[in-house]
């Protein structure tokens, strides 16, 4: 039996209620719901355990601890709990990274115990869109990835990753794990590319999808065709795919000191809904 108020573990057999309460919000929770919506609840299978808060024997949070720890539909007594559960385990995660609000609160709890962080972001606005503009024409030569050009979208992707988050992602395993996320993408059909002799000029993917929602993430131009517009155009490509193959609602988000993009995801049809924050070690 349940207290009043409990943290524990979620075992398999509670899939459908995880799913109701990522169901809240399909755009914020994007992420978490795609990897349950696969793997399910088994802590193997998920890459992490899935931490439910409790009220009155009745499932009210979520919080994904693996790789990232990610509170999901969190009130200010589920951070708390999820927070002691977190500090008593020790840090495993790389970063920290959901909605701003139980972001924040969560990072306050464990910064004593955790920090000091390698960077912090606190304000990512989170934009989604139901329909392109029609101001912005999709670039016709932004297309699929093929399961045979992995190595020919990596270094782009490597290099995305390095700029975005200040880190190789080659670092560590030697990138065994981002290599097979990369291909992982490739094969369902979710990366897509502008490529010109041989070069990757603008990329991106599709990364999170459920039924509900999927987030594009990984917007890179080469920095030598910069200042050309591929990153709208190219966006605008994306964006179709996604909505015409993926989900009815697509979504990202970005670093609010990144004014050019955001302008860029506005006039390809984004409007700001909400804001991450995003800690990372």
């Amino acid at each position: 039996m349940l207290t009043t108020t409990a943290i524990k573990v979620l075992e398999p057999g509670e899939l459908d209620a995880a799913l109701t309460v990522l169901d809240r919000d399909p755009v914020a929770n994007a992420f978490v719901a795609a990897r349950v919506q696969v793997a399910g609840l088994d802590p193997w299978r998920l890459g992490g355990e899935m931490w439910g808060w409790y009220v009155g024997g009745r499932l009210e949070s979520l919080c994904y601890a693996g790789a990232n720890l990610v509170p999901v539909c969190a009130t200010p007594e589920a951070v708390r709990g999820f927070a002691e559960r977190a500090r008593r385990q020790g840090r495993r995660c790389s970063s920290i990274v959901g909605p701003a609000g139980p972001t924040t609160a969560l990072w306050s709890l464990l910064e004593p115990h955790w920090g000091p962080a390698r960077e912090i972001r606190a304000h990512q606005p989170l934009m989604t869109t139901r329909a392109p503009s029609t101001d912005v024409a999709p670039d016709p030569y932004v297309r699929r990835i093929r399961k045979d050009e992995l190595d020919l979208i990596m270094p782009a992707c490597v290099a995305m990753f390095t700029e975005e988050v200040g880190i190789s992602p080659l670092a560590g395993d030697g990138g065994l794990l981002y290599q097979a996320r990369v291909a992982e993408l490739v094969g369902a059909g979710r990366s897509f590319a502008r490529i010109e002799d041989g070069r990757v000029l603008f990329k991106a993917e599709i990364g999170a999808a459920t039924p509900l929602a999927c987030q594009i993430q990984g917007v890179w131009v080469d920095p030598a065709h910069r200042g050309r517009g591929l990153s709208e155009a190219g966006m605008a490509a994306v964006l179709r795919y996604a909505l015409n193959d993926v989900a009815p609602v697509v979504s990202l988000y970005v670093n609010d000191f990144n004014t050019a993009a955001r302008a860029a995801y506005r006039r390809v049809g984004f409007t700001e809904v909400g804001a991450f924050m995003s800690v990372l070690f």
